[in-house]
C-alpha cells in the first residue's frame, strides 16, 4: 500500500529495495506485526528480476520466472507494509539510541526516518566493462536494455549487437527474439579457459534446478540470432554515434554494421549505502567483487542492519527471495517477535537450496583480466573523463590506492561516485602495484551516496 507521510517519521524497520529480497522480508514482519517502510527508487515493487510484472506483462516474452514473481508482488502489497515509491535514501546514520536516522528523497524533498532496524536490499549492479568507444551514443548496457523492455516495451533500433560474458546476453536475446526483435550477433567473451576451471564446480550445478534451464536457455539465443563464441577483442566505433563493433575471434578481425551495442560481464554487489554506513567489506577473488561481511541470517557487524539479496552477494531470484525472508523472520525476532524455530530453518534450507550451483556459474562466466583492466587510452570514469593509463601514471608515481587516485584525477567524484569506475579504479591500481585488490581496497563511500540538493539537506538539519 501507498505510504502516508504523516506517520512515516519512524518505523520498526525501514528496508531500501522492493525487489525479491526487500519485498520477501517486508512480507514477513509485517505478518509479525512490524511496522515496516519500504523504501525504493523504482515506480512499483519488483525490482529489476520483477520489474513492472504486476503491470501483466506476458510470459511469452520474459518467461515463466519472472512471471513467478507476481505473487510476490501481490504478498507485498497485501501486506501492510508502507511502500514509499520513486524515493532514493541516501543516508543511513546510527543513533546515540541505538537506532538509526535514514534519509529519503521524494519527488525534490526530503525527510528523515527514525528506525529501530534497517535492511539493505539494494539488489546488483552491472560490473563496468570499459573498451574502446564505450562512452558513444548507443552502447548501453544490457540490464537497461532489458529494463527498457520490461518497463516501457521498447528496444533500441536495429541493428543490435549483445557482447560480452554471463546469463543474462543469453536470456535478454532469447526475449528479444520472442519479442520479434532481431539481434545481429551475440559476441560471446567468455574466457576458453573458464570452462576448464569451472569443472570441478559442475556436480553442484548439475544437482540445481537452473542447470536444465541454462541449457534451454543458451539454445533459444544460439538458434535466434549468430552466437559467435571466443571472443577475445572488442571496439566499437563510429562518429558522433555507434555505427560499427569491431571483434577479434579464433583470431579473426570482423566488423558489424551495429545502431546499439548492449554490454554486459555480470553483475556486482550495490555496496555504497553499507559502505557509508560503517559496514566492513571484504574482496572476493571467486566473484571479483567487494562483499559486505554479514552473517547467515543477514546481519551485519553494523548492530541492527541487515543486508539480504544481490546487495550482499550475487546468487539470483530464488536466493534473494530466500534470503529476504531469512533476515525478515531474523529482524523480527530481533524486534521481539517470537521467532518459529520451524520457519527459520525451512528459510534457511531453502536459501542453501538457491544457492547450489552457483560456484559454477561464478567460475565458468568470470571476466577476462584485459576486459576489466583496459588499455591505457581506454576511459575509465565516464563522469570525470579519466582513462585507465591516467590511474596506472598515478600508481606509478606513488598513489597507494583508490582514494589517492581519486584526490589526483577526480575519478570516482562524478555524479555515480564510482558505481562505473570503482572496481576498475581498484584493479588498475592493485595491477600497477603488484598488489591485491584486497589490500588496495575500494574507494571511500559518505553520505549522501546518491545525487541531492542544498535544499533537501537544509530541510533534513530543520527536522533534525
Amino acid at each position: 500500500m501507498s505510504e502516508d507521510r504523516a506517520t512515516t517519521d519512524s518505523c520498526d524497520c525501514l528496508i531500501v529495495g522492493a525487489g525479491p529480497a526487500g519485498m520477501a522480508a517486508a512480507v514477513e514482519l509485517a505478518r509479525a506485526g512490524r511496522d515496516v517502510l519500504v523504501a525504493d527508487e523504482n515506480p512499483a515493487p519488483g525490482g529489476q528480476i520483477y520489474r513492472n510484472v504486476a503491470a501483466g506483462a506476458p510470459a511469452s516474452i520474459f518467461g515463466a520466472e519472472y512471471v513467478a514473481g507476481r505473487p510476490l508482488v501481490e504478498a507485498f502489497a497485501a501486506s501492510g507494509a508502507r511502500h514509499a515509491a520513486a524515493t532514493t535514501v541516501f543516508l543511513i546514520e546510527r543513533r546515540d539510541d541505538g537506532g538509526f536516522d535514514v534519509a529519503l528523497s521524494h519527488a525534490g524533498a526530503a525527510r528523515l526516518v527514525r528506525a529501530k532496524t534497517v535492511l539493505i536490499a539494494t539488489g546488483a549492479l552491472e560490473r563496468p566493462f570499459p573498451i574502446p568507444g564505450w562512452t558513444l551514443p548507443g552502447v548501453i548496457t544490457a540490464g537497461a536494455a532489458q529494463t527498457l523492455l520490461k518497463q516501457s516495451a521498447l528496444a533500441p533500433d536495429a541493428p543490435v549487437v549483445l557482447a560480452g560474458t554471463g546469463p543474462l546476453l543469453f536470456l535478454l536475446a532469447a526475449q528479444y527474439a520472442r519479442a520479434g526483435i532481431s539481434v545481429a550477433a551475440l559476441l560471446d567473451a567468455t574466457p576458453k579457459r573458464n570452462f576448464r576451471g569451472a569443472l570441478g564446480k559442475l556436480p553442484g550445478f548439475l544437482a540445481s534446478d537452473n542447470f536444465a534451464k541454462g541449457l534451454r536457455l543458451i539454445g533459444e539465443a544460439a538458434r535466434s540470432t549468430r552466437l559467435v563464441r571466443g571472443v577475445t577483442a572488442l571496439v566499437a566505433e563510429g562518429e558522433g554515434r555507434l555505427e560499427r563493433v569491431r571483434f577479434v575471434a579464433h583470431g579473426r578481425e570482423e566488423t558489424l554494421e551495429a545502431r546499439a551495442l548492449l554490454l554486459h560481464q555480470g553483475v556486482v554487489p550495490q555496496i555504497h549505502l553499507a559502505m557509508s554506513a560503517g559496514v566492513p567489506h571484504r574482496w572476493s577473488e571467486a566473484r571479483l567483487a567487494f562483499e559486505p561481511e554479514r552473517d547467515g541470517d543477514g546481519a551485519t557487524p553494523v548492530d541492527g542492519l541487515f543486508i539480504a539479496g544481490d546487495s550482499g552477494a550475487i546468487a539470483g531470484a530464488e536466493a534473494a527471495r530466500a534470503a529476504g525472508r531469512l533476515a525478515g523472520l531474523a529482524i523480527a525476532a530481533r524486534l521481539g517477535a517470537r521467532a518459529e524455530a520451524s520457519a527459520l530453518d525451512a528459510a534457511r534450507a531453502a536459501h542453501a537450496k538457491a544457492l547450489r550451483g552457483r560456484a559454477f556459474v561464478d567460475a565458468l562466466f568470470r571476466p577476462a583480466d584485459h576486459f576489466r583492466k583496459p588499455a591505457d587510452d581506454v576511459i575509465v570514469c565516464r563522469c570525470e573523463e579519466v582513462t585507465a593509463g591516467a590511474i596506472r601514471d598515478l600508481a606509478q608515481r606513488g598513489a597507494q590506492g583508490p582514494n589517492q587516485a581519486k584526490a589526483f584525477s577526480r575519478a570516482g567524484m562524478g555524479p555515480c561516485q564510482g558505481r562505473l569506475c570503482g572496481l576498475t579504479v581498484a584493479e588498475l591500481m592493485a595491477e600497477a602495484r603488484g598488489e591485491s585488490v584486497a589490500a588496495i581496497g575500494h574507494m571511500n563511500i559518505r553520505a549522501p551516496v546518491k545525487p541531492v540538493t542544498v535544499a533537501e539537506l537544509a530541510a533534513l538539519a530543520r527536522q533534525d
